[in-house]
């Protein structure tokens, strides 16, 4: 018999030796997958590979959770192995470890990261205050893997989504701060953890002025509501109460319900992928939409294109205003001069913002 399934074998067995392992979704999914997957192998092995997997699933219980987080997992490694040996078993959905690359956050913010590994289960938003999301990250709490503001009820959620799905380490999503006038992004983002969206993407139960969200799939909503767990301290802008707070997080253990637990979701590209912005010495006309810009440091500026319906159109990124808003104006990406006006005004703003070292609000003056 091959090393590889050997190993699997050898892993599946200690695994089932253990009480947890045997109310674990993680074991149940690969042994599933198994079940269903080994028949069309045609192989010696896979045949009496399966005849243990039968026995296995005749051993276990009633699953209690979908994964405990455990620093060494058998049937992670199990999988590990057996995709040595047979590479068309789709055994994707079983937890492993994992960690997020420097490519996370997925989408660009007025937020800091403070952790990328899978000991970071905490994100926070700080609703509309900018400033408490300064001080906690200055803070540097331990297990605070990002916290950020959220200042609308759907853009601004759609964001927190993104980032999250993408992070399969964040269970726990903190909601603090006071909630901006008429938004009410902290409410809706506990409507959208309770309910979810209707039909037409709105989240359901929400009392903000527009909680439609485009630029998410139902697919990702449904993969943040199985992933974290929303926690109330709306309101709450002492750092240190909060902070306390994810402390006590940190040292919880959350069984994630979502079967991609240790994968983060795949989000899609697009409208999200940032274009470069082109040298320009000419000039064209325009097209409709508006603009949100977000000063990234180190020189970068970010720039996401929004129809009237706050569908994100497209994400332009370049090292100087004049730039960007020439490639703007020569794809026709504005329909008024006014508002070509406007936005040169703003990029131009966001750049001294970044050589001053002083924060950049849109629409401020």
């Amino acid at each position: 018999m091959a090393t590889a399934v050997k190993k699997a074998i050898q892993e599946l067995e200690q695994g089932m030796k253990l009480g947890k392992c045997k109310k674990c979704g993680c074991m149940r999914d690969l042994l599933q997958t198994l079940e269903a997957s080994l028949p069309g192998l045609n192989s010696e092995e896979a045949s009496l590979l399966l005849e243990r997997v039968g026995f296995w699933i005749g051993q276990l219980q009633e699953t209690q959770y979908s994964c405990l987080g455990c620093k060494h997992c058998h049937p992670s490694v199990a999988t590990n192995a057996l995709n040595k040996k047979f590479p068309g078993i789709d055994a994707g959905d079983v937890c492993g470890s994992f960690e997020v690359g420097e490519g996370w956050p997925a989408v660009p913010g007025e937020y800091h990261v403070l952790s990328r590994d899978s000991s970071s289960a905490v994100a926070i938003s700080t609703l509309a205050n900018a400033e408490l999301a300064d001080d906690l990250a200055d803070r540097s709490p331990k297990g605070l893997a990002i916290v950020g503001k959220t200042e609308t009820e759907n853009i601004g959620i759609d964001k927190v989504i993104k980032n999250i799905v993408t992070n399969p380490s964040i269970r726990y999503l903190v909601l603090c701060g006071d909630e901006p006038k008429g938004h009410m992004s902290g409410h809706t983002l506990e409507k959208l953890w309770e309910n979810g969206v209707d039909d037409s993407m709105r989240v359901i139960g929400s009392s903000g002025k527009r909680p439609i969200l485009r630029n998410v799939s139902r697919h990702e909503i449904e993969a943040f509501r199985k992933q974290v767990k929303v926690i109330d301290m709306i309101g709450e802008e002492n750092p240190q109460a909060i902070i306390a707070g994810v402390s006590d997080l940190a040292g919880k253990i959350l069984p994630s319900a979502s079967r991609n637990c240790g994968k983060s979701v795949k989000v899609p590209p697009g409208a999200g992928k940032a274009i470069e912005a082109k040298k320009h010495k000419d000039t064209n006309l325009d097209k409709a939409g508006y603009f949100v810009i977000i000063p990234q440091g180190e020189g970068l500026i970010m720039v996401e294109h929004y129809s009237y319906e706050n569908k994100l159109l497209r994400t332009l990124r370049g090292t100087n205003a004049r730039d960007i808003y020439l490639t703007v104006i020569e794809n026709g990406w504005v329909t008024e001069l006014s508002h070509a006006a406007y936005l040169g005004k703003e990029l131009t703003l966001a750049e001294l913002s970044m050589k001053s070292d002083v924060r950049y609000v849109q629409d401020r003056a």
